[in-house]
């Protein structure tokens, strides 16, 4: 099991305001999606293919 803290940054895709953030770790296997704003956010775990697909359907959206 690899300890390692992620490294966590704010998604370009974020709102500029600071109101609607998401912040985005990735590793060689998983892309990790979470909400900024809540102390103890949930997570996502994504592959980097089903992330890729994520982002290509919310550009077009």
């Amino acid at each position: 099991m690899n300890t390692t803290p992620l490294a966590w940054f704010k998604s370009s895709y974020s709102s500029a305001e600071g109101d609607s953030c998401v912040e985005v770790a990735t590793c060689p296997s998983t892309v990790h999606v979470r909400d900024s704003k809540l102390d103890e956010s949930p997570q996502l775990a994504l592959a980097p293919a089903s992330w890729t697909r994520f982002l290509a359907y919310a550009v077009r959206g």
